[in-house]
């Protein structure tokens, strides 16, 4: 289900590049080598053991680790549940307009992973912009776009999950079709042009889906659920980092007096949680977990999982006694324990913690309030000193 313009409803740092004048024509990825190399090592590399989830064994053990919550699934539960979503897909109107809740507990509970991608396609309704733009994706794809976007998406594609069987190999049908999604969201959106934060985003949703859902998918959550993330000036991920510390205030009074004394600005550890959406951080069961969520319920489980996070790394006095340098405490928020990013010790805390929509909207009220205050401030004080000359 898709959320409203502020992101509250169910449903790094960025660096930008925007269009110029977009013509058209045919695009791809530079194909221009033929030797068969993988992000710096040969073929064979392709040729690894993956896990479940599609990354290389050795490369990424500890990203995607086992959880013992595994072995609790029987095939018999798992079949259930894939039985129940296709049930649900399949009468999809009907549930959301009747059986909401029962949608939200079952994403809460985990999507199974053959049933995943179209449950996502589904929750953030891409499936209905698909329809209503059938032939849109192959248009804006059969567009050449701006070069110097181009140029610097081509950039970013080896860095996007180099370890995932799906975007190993320089140019290869991951790399071409992540291309293709984030060069026709820069046309469709030439006043966000493209930004780093987007490539992880639409890599996630290419592990689980074709490319032409993911990119409608991309769309409905730049659109519905992040509005405004991508966008110049990076307005709305100072606000969320001011609702942040906001949550702070309330719920970890101590780590929030911390954070305040050493002037630690939210945006310098949260800005890649949120732009992200965790696929960076978390363990990779963790993350899609909270995708699950993320997609039916919206804004509200990120700020969850980095309330949750901040705490669990902040919330002993002597551990923060250990922090006395601003630097201390921001390199322990950009590296969190891995006991604190397991599925077995995060998901239960984030589904168990109250935050509502009606708060979150409150928070950000709040906030916008007080930016338009301290610009009026500066404003006048601006005034005085042009008036003084």
């Amino acid at each position: 289900m898709s959320a409203n313009n502020d992101g509250f409803s169910r449903s790094s740092s960025c660096s930008r590049t925007r269009p110029s004048t977009p013509t058209s024509s045919t695009s791809s990825v530079d194909s221009s080598s033929t030797r068969p190399e993988v992000n710096g090592a040969v073929y064979s590399e392709l040729h690894k053991q993956c896990d479940r989830y599609g990354f290389f064994v050795e490369d990424n053990e500890s990203k995607t680790k086992k959880d013992p919550r595994d072995a609790q699934l029987s095939v018999d539960v798992i079949l259930n549940r894939e039985k129940k979503w296709l049930h649900m897909c399949n009468n999809w109107d009907k549930f959301m307009t009747k059986k909401w809740r029962k949608i939200r507990d079952r994403c809460r509970k985990g999507i199974p992973n053959s049933v995943r991608g179209r449950a996502w396609f589904y929750l953030c309704a891409g499936f209905k912009q698909k329809a209503r733009h059938p032939d849109l994706y192959q248009l804006l794809d059969s567009q050449i776009g701006d070069e110097k976007i181009n140029d610097e998406i081509r950039k970013d594609l080896n860095r996007q999950f180099p370890s995932h069987e799906m975007f190993a190999e320089n140019n290869g049908f991951g790399q071409q079709d992540l291309f293709h999604i984030l060069k026709a969201f820069s046309i469709i959106k030439p006043e966000i042009g493209y930004c780093q934060g987007q490539a992880p985003l639409a890599s996630v949703l290419l592990m689980h889906m074709p490319a032409e859902d993911a990119f409608w998918c991309l769309v409905q959550i730049c659109d519905h659920y992040i509005p405004g993330y991508f966008s110049p000036g990076l307005e709305a991920i100072q606000i969320h980092g001011a609702m942040l510390n906001g949550f702070l205030k309330r719920f970890h009074p101590p780590i929030y007096r911390l954070l305040k004394k050493q002037n630690i600005d939210p945006v310098l550890y949260m800005t890649e949680w949120f732009m992200c959406l965790f696929s960076r951080t978390l363990l990779w069961p963790s993350v899609l977990r909270v995708w699950d969520m993320f997609f039916c319920e919206g804004i509200s489980v990120i700020f969850k999982v980095a309330i949750i996070l901040i705490g669990s790394v902040l919330g002993d006095s002597e551990e923060r006694k250990k922090c006395s340098t601003m630097y201390e405490t921001l390199h322990l928020l950009r590296n969190i324990p891995v006991k604190y990013m397991s599925e077995e010790y995060l998901i239960d805390k984030v589904v168990t913690f109250e935050l509502s929509n009606r708060e979150l909207q409150k928070e950000h009220n709040l906030q916008v309030m007080k930016r338009k205050k301290e610009k009026e401030k500066r404003q006048k004080e601006e005034q005085k000193r042009a008036t003084k000359n």
